[in-house]
């Protein structure tokens, strides 16, 4: 056996994403979901989902139970969605094929990079505002963790010998 220390926890926050549903919103749609707000876990939540509003019309559900942990090998995420200007989450959520009233969400991640793959993969994802003490928490991780790939400069293909260019 191992005098080895255990491994130190990724660092993590729980979270609660808030789902509305709107009915009837125009002549296409019977009805239509997003994501409206990603809140900072709470034990108040509970760990079910309950509906905290709905006026037949509108309906707003709490999705508690989320977790986002941050991984070394997402640091290129972090920073993209970091210095976009506008940092966001990304949650990617589904919706029932047999019961079109019926959305979800499945996950939320930080990463900018994660979320191309969603959409890549045609998934449904969204993004939300990132509040400020999220945004200060993922820019000391990603300044930590983050080591940009040096930048390799290519010569032109006509100052290269023939036999280095490509057809």
């Amino acid at each position: 056996m191992s005098d080895a220390a255990a491994p130190t926890p990724r660092p993590a926050i729980d979270l609660a994403v808030v789902m509305q549903r709107e009915a009837a919103p125009n002549a296409w749609e019977a009805w239509r979901h997003a994501p409206v707000e990603v809140a900072l876990g709470e034990p108040a939540f509970g760990h079910a989902p309950r509906v905290l509003r709905d006026d037949g019309r509108v309906r707003l559900t709490l999705h508690p139970g989320f977790r986002v942990e941050l991984f070394h090998d997402e640091c290129e995420g972090y920073y993209l969605n970091l210095s976009s200007g506008a940092p966001v989450w990304f949650v990617v959520w589904r919706s029932d094929d047999e019961d079109p009233s019926r959305a979800w969400p499945e996950i939320v991640s930080l990463s900018y990079n994660e979320a191309g793959r969603w959409l890549d993969a045609q998934e449904r994802v969204d993004n939300l505002p990132l509040p400020l003490e999220v945004r200060d928490w993922l820019q000391a991780y990603t300044d930590a963790h983050y080591r940009p790939e040096p930048k390799k400069r290519s010569r032109p293909a006509s100052f290269r010998p023939p036999a280095e260019r490509g057809a």
